[in-house]
């Protein structure tokens, strides 16, 4: 690398560097002495179900907005161009769909934790294997966020590596254990603020140099850089519209329905209607970010143009380009280099500290309170703080596993996407199949993890075995790493998402079939979202009924306010039969009591928080 790559901050750099460390601290501070003190579980675990639609909102946008995608954003256009800006066309129906079938389901039942959803739906078994596949997935994805973007930092700044790590996890492990989810979701709406600020800022100030937007625009178009509609329908093909908008909604999905992250946002806010208005307001702010990540790579191109940076070797992979970009930009414009550090570690602090909160959340409502109903209050929320201290370190654990991990650490990165698909394809066949069981939900679990991880290593061993993989990446360290993100990017949209979820899915009814199908009067009321029976309206009642798809969630709605994991067994038989079965519901709902299938029990106090 040639010695013009380092470019160092100014003292007024890291001042702005440490106020957003020391105001993140402060709020979590302000929480913890203020309020209820976090002295329950429901106000540290979920904010006492009291959030307001903007901060969720935000809170929301800031979770997976992570360092590794403000760096992957812009080097995917500046290398390949615009395509990339058509995941924006996934963004209205991967918003819509949660939140108008997935927070009316989550919301209505009062739950803690996502997947106490799957114990209520099927059993306590795939309760389980949900909760320790998503502990797996965010456990190791925590430290790669964490470490990635410092080291490639390190690399065009010299900032210190280890120093900047330990400064952010301690930071975010500080206010998430002592400010609890109010905390958080406060801090990723400061966060947010700043990761607008510090991309306008460079966006702004590179426009001009370059000669205004008009310009960089003109140039971007010679440079081929400005892609037009790609209709190939080619599955193969790196970006098209059809893997893109269309593949898109099933990472939106599985990020923004069913994460427990999201998912503990929408279950924080005041009433139903807030939490549904939050996914709206997350709407044109996700277009606005992606709109900012984009433009920044055609600022980046109308810059340097094909003789880019990398080509120089003054960096080693294109995300150490975004930063050296900065540097560049706004080297003679002392405090806007730290801006945008503030603004690249606002994306590692926001994600990270919800990491830690939805991690002790599942680990505190589905690992440990089934086991002791009788914990009081007051330790289960020492312990739920414990948890998410526990968390804290050993994400800073997963950074220097992940300092140690060299080429592997791209497979490492991709297994946030390869396990997304199969809980959102869970999650699917439990809410839009009633005659799924609970053994085509293990299976189709399974199947939908391998076929995952079989998809996901075989790639990154295809690209081991490619000569340009094993000249440029494998240089060193620091190239594995950052080219890491790139990778991300690219992998998280589409294809592996949707292939794995429709696995699970498929999977799923075919073993629930040949087991034996449940019926829907089995189920625990209000588990099921009745979109066969929309989709299928033009059928008789009679046959929809066969297909277990009669029951509107909005007849169950009332009785789940009053009783959320119970309801009375002749409520359902109301809801579930038709009119000329009254005069055999008595009979119906005395046989339905004795049979031992039935899925109606569950205990309150291993559920309830």
């Amino acid at each position: 690398m040639g010695d013009v790559v380092q470019m160092h901050f100014s003292t007024l750099d890291y001042v702005i560097f440490a106020m957003l460390l020391v105001a993140s601290a402060g709020i979590g501070l302000f929480y913890a002495l203020s309020g209820g003190r976090q002295k329950t579980t429901q106000e540290f675990l979920l904010a006492d179900r009291s959030m307001s639609c903007l901060p969720v909102s935000l809170s929301l946008l800031a979770t997976f907005q992570s360092a590794v995608a403000i760096l992957g954003a812009p080097s995917e256009i500046y290398a390949h161009g615009t395509q990339y800006w058509f995941l924006g066309c996934s963004y209205f129906l991967g918003l819509l769909i949660p939140a108008h079938i997935f927070i009316p389901v989550f919301y209505r039942l009062r739950l803690a934790s996502a997947y106490q959803y799957l114990e209520l739906r099927f059993n306590k078994t795939v309760r389980i294997c949900g909760t320790v596949t998503f502990i797996f997935q965010m456990v190791i994805y925590m430290g790669v966020v964490l470490y990635a973007p410092a080291l490639a930092l390190n690399a065009v700044t010299g900032l210190n590596l280890w120093g900047a790590v330990f400064a952010m996890g301690l930071v975010c492990t500080l206010y998430t254990t002592l400010g609890g989810l109010k905390a958080v979701i406060w801090t990723d709406v400061f966060q947010t603020i700043v990761m607008f600020a510090g991309q306008l800022a460079v966006i702004v100030v590179g426009a001009h140099q370059a000669g205004g937007v008009a310009e960089v625009w003109r140039r971007a178009q010679n440079g081929s850089r400005i892609s037009g509609l790609e209709l190939n329908p080619d599955p193969l093909e790196r970006h098209t519209f059809w893997t893109l908008a269309v593949g898109g909604i099933f990472l939106m999905l599985a990020l923004y329905g069913v994460n427990q992250a999201q998912v503990q946002r929408y279950l924080s806010s005041r009433t139903e209607k807030e939490a549904i208005m939050s996914c709206y307001v997350v709407f044109p702010c996700q277009q606005i970010v992606l709109a900012l990540g984009c433009l920044m790579g055609l600022v980046m191109f109308a810059r340097y143009g094909e003789d880019s940076p990398l080509d120089k070797g003054y960096v080693q992979s294109n995300d150490q380009m975004v930063l050296y970009f900065v540097m560049d930009v706004l080297q003679d414009l002392p405090g806007l280099p730290g801006l945008f550090v503030a603004c690249l570690f606002s994306g590692a602090l926001s994600t990270i500290s919800s990491a830690f909160n939805s991690l002790a959340t599942v680990t505190m409502e589905d690992l440990i309170k089934p086991h002791f109903p009788t914990m009081t209050e007051a330790r289960a929320t020492l312990l739920s703080k414990g948890l998410a201290l526990s968390y804290g370190l050993v994400c800073l654990a997963m950074a220097y596993i992940a300092s140690l991990m060299g080429s592997v650490l791209q497979a490492a990165i991709s297994i946030f996407g390869m396990v997304g698909g199969p809980l959102l394809g869970l999650f699917c066949l439990g809410m839009f199949f009633p005659w799924a069981n609970s053994a085509g939900a293990l299976a189709g679990l399974g199947a939908g993890l391998v076929m995952a991880f079989w998809i996901g290593i075989g790639s990154f061993m295809s690209r081991m075995q490619t000569p340009q993989f094993n000249t440029t990446a494998m240089l060193s360290m620091g190239n594995t790493t950052t080219a890491a993100m790139t990778t991300l990017v690219a992998s998280f949209t589409t294809k592996p998402s949707a292939h794995n979820s429709a696995t699970v899915i498929v999977v799923g009814l075919v073993v629930s079939l040949l087991t034996g199908p449940w019926k829907e009067k089995e189920l625990t009321p209000g588990t099921v979202y009745p979109v066969l029976g929309t989709l299928l309206f033009f059928l008789p009642e009679h046959y929809r009924e066969k297909l277990c798809c009669v029951t509107p969630l909005e007849n169950k709605s009332k009785a789940l306010g009053r009783q959320p994991y119970r309801m009375a067994e002749k409520e359902i038989n109301d809801v579930a039969h038709t009119p000329h079965e009254d005069a055999k519901r008595e009979d119906e709902l005395d046989e339905k009591t004795s049979q031992p299938s039935c899925k109606l029990v569950h205990i309150e106090q291993e559920t309830a928080l």
